[in-house]
């Protein structure tokens, strides 16, 4: 059974830094494109940033670049978002999910995702 399993988040100050991690099993992590998705409060679920099968490619929401950073480790079955210089504005619910097969980097949006973890909350507060 395919299983996403995020942890990592919690409360932090403006400036601080959280690492997530996204433990998958059920399927083999390599064959898949990986995104991290957030929904805050009244908003729309939003790519953050999604990671191409081998590591090798990514991209970035405009508002994150700089900030975050994806990786994987495709050995150890999780997808990791390092997020520094955090915003009350990243406070957010924040997903990990599969996306395509195909070796080029597919767009980083909702549609291109299959199957969603349960999510981990992010809030930005001093």
């Amino acid at each position: 059974q395919l299983q996403l399993v995020e942890s990592g988040g919690g409360l932090v100050q403006p400036g601080g830094s959280l690492r997530l991690s996204c433990a998958t099993s059920g399927f083999t992590l390599a064959n898949f494109q990986i995104g991290w998705f957030r929904q805050a409060p009244g908003k729309e679920r939003e790519g953050v940033s999604c990671i191409s099968r081998g590591g090798t490619s990514t991209n970035y929401a405009d508002s994150v670049k700089g900030r975050f950073t994806i990786s994987r480790d495709n050995a150890k079955n999780t997808v990791y978002l390092q997020m520094n210089s955090l915003a009350p504005e990243d406070t957010a619910v924040y997903y990990c999910a599969v996306g395509p097969s195909s070796l080029l980097l597919r767009p980083c949006v909702s549609s291109e995702y299959r199957y969603w973890g349960q999510g981990t909350q992010v809030t930005v507060s001093s």
